[in-house]
């Protein structure tokens, strides 16, 4: 993959055989972020979980304390009071059944989460070619099925993020814009890896934080020691 002249002179400032402690990685991460608009900061953990296993798999959903610097559009399936409650809440979209024609034969994907109580998952699920690619199907371990709409709103509006192996058993994670503060992108990345050592699998042996590399959106990555992490 060819990289571009800024990319290029960005990555003369990472060691590649270094692995860097979490703060120093982060200070160097906002120097690497120079593209013209506020790019996202991203995780990426690769794990020694083999996510082929159902006993091995990770999928949950934290809190950051900063937020992601993103706004972030919810889709609330529910009905009746719960779909007033969703509504108050601040949930951009509110609906039942009446979606779906416009989200399978519209391609309307106007919307970043998707919530639902519990009693709407049988119409959800007819959606599960068009959500579950993209990754937006609503799950009880992330707190978006739900009876509770107020608080799963609440939650994603503050900054709640879902993380999940991916077919390489890697997670990758936003935790913050460029604009953050190092100590902003600092709390969000501990309480990240918090969460993510919390949900390690008793099945996984050796050792499981295998990788941990923080990057901008168009810039290199800057590896972290993952032992510091345990």
């Amino acid at each position: 993959m060819k990289h571009g002249k800024k990319y290029t002179e960005a990555a003369k400032a990472v060691d590649r055989a270094t692995l860097y402690d979490p703060a120093d990685a982060i200070s160097m991460v906002k120097k690497l972020a120079i593209a013209k608009f506020d790019e996202t900061i991203e995780v990426h953990i690769r794990t020694g979980c083999d996510g082929r296993h159902a006993d091995q798999q990770i999928r949950g959903a934290v809190v950051l304390p900063h937020g992601t610097g993103k706004k972030v559009r919810v889709l609330v399936f529910a009905k009746g009071a719960k779909a007033d409650e969703a509504l108050a809440a601040g949930a951009e979209y509110v609906g039942a059944e009446e979606l779906l024609p416009k989200i399978q034969n519209d391609g309307w994907l106007d919307f970043d989460v998707v919530v639902a109580t519990p009693d709407m998952m049988g119409v959800v699920g007819r959606l599960g070619r068009v959500l579950g690619p993209k990754g937006l199907m609503p799950n009880p371990k992330a707190g978006t099925v739900t009876m509770d709409v107020t608080k799963a709103v609440n939650d994603i509006k503050a900054g709640k993020i879902e993380y999940r192996l991916d077919k390489t058993n890697i997670v990758h994670v936003p935790i913050g814009k460029a604009s953050f503060t190092e100590e902003q992108l600092a709390d969000n990345f501990q309480t990240l890896i918090g969460a993510i050592n919390k949900a390690k699998p008793s099945a996984v042996k050796g050792q499981y934080l295998r990788s941990v590399t923080v990057a901008p959106t168009m810039g290199p990555g800057v590896r972290i020691n993952p032992v510091k992490l345990a």
